[in-house]
């Protein structure tokens, strides 16, 4: 009885394998296994359909790489904008009002006004690294859309170059307004102060002077 039953499972076993044959095509890229899913037995599937298959996957992921650095690179500039706005805020109500401060009312102010130069500083830096994240999935887009196009998949390219546009186009509106927002910064001199200079520089010497040992995370 038990010997029965242990055949009859040693024959699904090997039947296993063929059956998932019929649904599935493993593909060995750079010595590594990938399983990628068809509705088609692979028999029935010429060279130019697994390429065009293949270039959808391609095109799908630099849409999404797309879509995150944009997200990313429109959110920094955002911030950038808003903490430039703020600051212009900031030392125009200063200039307003310096002849009624005392001096422990402007010592406060004057922290507040560096604490929001430090975060223009911190911002800008964001938006350029994530620039440069973006700017490698424009290039990576470009190339996954005409490798499409002369692969046969046309919807693919269409959706890709679509996609495109729009990024770009929403990015130049953004760095548009940071644009505007940096004319606005140097035209209210926030940043031309002696003060704010020396306070910023001290404070990155003050940085520079931390040991290593009080920099690294754990």
């Amino acid at each position: 009885m038990n010997r029965s039953v242990c055949c009859q499972s040693r024959r699904r076993l090997a039947v296993f394998p063929t059956v998932l044959r019929k649904h599935w095509m493993t593909l060995s890229v750079t010595g590594a296994l990938c399983a990628v899913p068809f509705t088609q037995k692979p028999e029935s599937l010429s060279h130019e359909e697994l390429v065009r298959r293949a270039l959808s996957l391609v095109t799908d992921s630099s849409n999404t790489f797309l879509s995150q650095t944009t997200l990313a690179l429109l959110d920094s500039l955002t911030c950038y904008v808003k903490a430039i706005s703020s600051l212009v805020t900031l030392h125009k109500q200063y200039v307003d009002s310096i002849s009624k401060l005392s001096p422990a009312e402007e010592e406060a102010i004057w922290q507040v006004i560096l604490r929001q130069r430090q975060e223009i500083i911190q911002r800008q830096k964001d938006c350029q690294r994530f620039e440069s994240f973006w700017m490698t999935a424009i290039n990576l887009s470009e190339v996954a859309a005409e490798a499409a196009f002369n692969a046969g998949a046309d919807q693919a390219s269409v959706t890709v170059q679509a996609n495109l546009q729009i990024a770009q186009s929403q990015v130049k509106h953004a760095q548009k307004l940071s644009i505007e927002a940096e004319k606005e910064l140097n035209t209210s001199k926030a940043v031309d102060s002696k003060r704010l200079q020396n306070a910023l520089s001290t404070r990155t010497e003050e940085d520079e002077d931390i040991p290593d040992a009080y920099l690294r995370e754990d």
